[in-house]
């Protein structure tokens, strides 16, 4: 009978979530959904040195505004609580005893300059990478080389001390990637590992082993970067003897800059104007503000569908999926090796086209709540046309009274150079006797309006293409924009009167 499938994210509370991590997150979420399985949340805080007040509350604030919907985590409980590993604390040292006692770890009591003193040698001997390894240890005070008498003496007298992991010297370790096929690596290039540390806080190698075991773990997806640490875990779970349950690996490929050099980082996002995190985040140290795409307008369901194909597609010409449409098509096979460019301009494309999907009335709401702090009301039939003409128009929520405030405040300055191109004696005549035989309209609507200014107009001997963007100006004060007849019924009879009675004083130096 096959197990269930259980996956798990296991992030570090030591600062705001990174966009990285989201997607990492993602990716777990749509695989459990799509085999019918759980995912956990598990918060790996093992090193206190780097905890950061407020981190832990902000991943889950932001794995909840993703959607990202969780069966198992500090908030939610579950049959393997508690989540925290440093609430797991007392059993670490069981595990690492256990290594210890069948020869596959051991103690280490050096000091930092004794291990500084080794490093030093190793470099002068032109050692690439000094480590403490399989050759080094013999040379090192451990219960390896010191006598079994004193290794009892200093653990009894509390001499300080690390648990190493006893790496072999000459083995070939392979572990099959979901992504990347087979990876070996020599034991060589591997070094001992502490599994314990001296303030009896266990390594993340050694907690993140043993507890996705005892969770049940039965697929690890993670970044890139843990790709190197993967066949020292296989060890792992070998000297455990937990290899028959051994969890697949599948290493997600990077993030990357836009311009494909390097790993993405908040600097990049601060220099190209963009944030690399999913909410707001204020340091509490430091006091630093940094932005997020909930707070700079992103909505989630396009954000979502945006970090999805950072690295996946679904070899298809489809873009637009729901979360419940990624689960159906999302496969790891079709993850790719190689990193993932960042793309901006197809996050913000991504929230058109979310924006652009919503009703109407979903929509009136973002330009409703914007009114009362210009003083402005408006009911919601009227905020309702207005939004309609406006969102093929704009990107984020926040655009609709930044770019339609001309509904509701006449214009005081006009475009320059449209008017100096645009304006003329002949325009302005026209626009008075179309200003004038408004108020003769039996209905005001945007049929009716534009019947009369093309009689106007054929009676002035003029086409509207020559005097539309001159109109538009003198109602809006900008050059473009949606549908002029469309406006002018918004904005009504009245208005526009006063409307073209302002401009045709204002720019009267154009009609000269």
């Amino acid at each position: 009978m096959e197990r269930e499938v259980r996956v798990r994210f296991a992030p570090s509370p030591t600062g705001p979530l990174h966009i990285g991590g989201v997607r990492t997150a993602l990716y777990n979420y749509l695989f459990a959904k799509k085999m019918g399985g759980k995912m956990l949340l598990r918060i790996e805080d093992t090193d206190q040195t780097r905890f950061v007040p407020g981190a832990e509350q902000y991943i889950f604030d932001s794995l909840e505004w993703c959607g990202i919907t969780l069966d198992e985590s500090p908030v939610h409980g579950g049959p393997h609580a508690p989540y925290r590993q440093s609430e797991r604390k007392p059993m670490y040292m069981d595990y690492a005893l256990q290594l210890v006692n069948a020869g596959h770890a051991y103690y280490a009591f050096d000091t930092a300059e004794e291990l500084e003193e080794m490093r030093e040698r190793l470099k002068a001997a032109k050692v690439a990478t000094p480590q403490y390894n399989a050759i080094t240890r013999a040379t090192m005070k451990n219960s390896l080389t010191l006598p079994e008498d004193e290794v009892k003496r200093r653990l009894e007298s509390g001499d300080p001390y690390v648990i190493r992991l006893k790496v072999p010297r000459k083995e070939e370790i392979r572990l099959k990637d979901m992504i990347r096929g087979w990876v070996m690596v020599h034991s060589s290039a591997i070094d001992d590992k502490v599994l314990m540390k001296s303030d009896g806080m266990p390594t993340y190698h050694l907690a993140n082993i043993v507890d996705d075991h005892l969770m049940e773990i039965t697929h690890v997806i993670r970044g890139e970067e843990w790709l190197p640490s993967a066949p020292l875990h296989v060890l792992l779970y070998r000297y455990f003897g937990w290899e028959d349950t051994m969890p697949e690996f599948a290493h997600l490929p990077l993030l990357l800059k836009p311009d494909g050099n390097g790993k993405l980082s908040k600097r990049d996002g601060d220099k190209l104007g963009f944030p690399v995190f999913p909410l707001n985040w204020t340091d509490p140290v430091t006091g630093e503000k940094s932005s997020g795409y909930r707070e700079a307008g992103y909505l989630p369901d396009g954000f979502v569908n945006f970090l999805a194909f950072l690295g996946w597609n679904p070899g298809t010409q489809q873009e637009i999926f729901s979360m419940e449409e990624l689960i159906e098509a999302f496969s790891i096979e079709r993850i790719g090796k190689s990193g993932t460019r960042f793309d901006i301009q197809k996050a913000r494309w991504y929230n058109e086209q979310y924006l652009r999907a919503k009703p109407d009335a979903e929509l009136a709401q973002y330009l409703l709540a914007a009114l009362p702090e210009q003083g402005i009301d408006c009911s919601e039939e009227r905020a309702e046309k207005i939004v309609g003409l406006m969102k093929e128009r704009v990107t984020f929520p926040q655009d609709f009274w930044k770019e339609a405030s001309y509904f509701f405040v006449a214009p005081t300055q006009y475009n320059e150079q449209v008017a100096a191109k645009k304006w003329s004696a002949a325009a302005a005549g026209a626009f008075e006797e179309f200003r004038n035989e408004l108020a003769s309209l039996p209905e005001f609507n945007a049929d009716s309006v534009k019947a009369l200014l093309l009689q106007v107009l054929e009676r002035n001997g003029l086409k509207i293409g020559q005097v539309m963007q001159a109109l538009r100006i003198a109602l809006t004060g900008v050059e473009a924009g949606p549908d002029l007849m469309a406006i002018i019924e918004i904005i009504g009879r009245e208005e526009t009167e006063n409307r073209i009675d302002a401009a045709l004083t204002k720019l009267a130096q154009y009609a000269a």
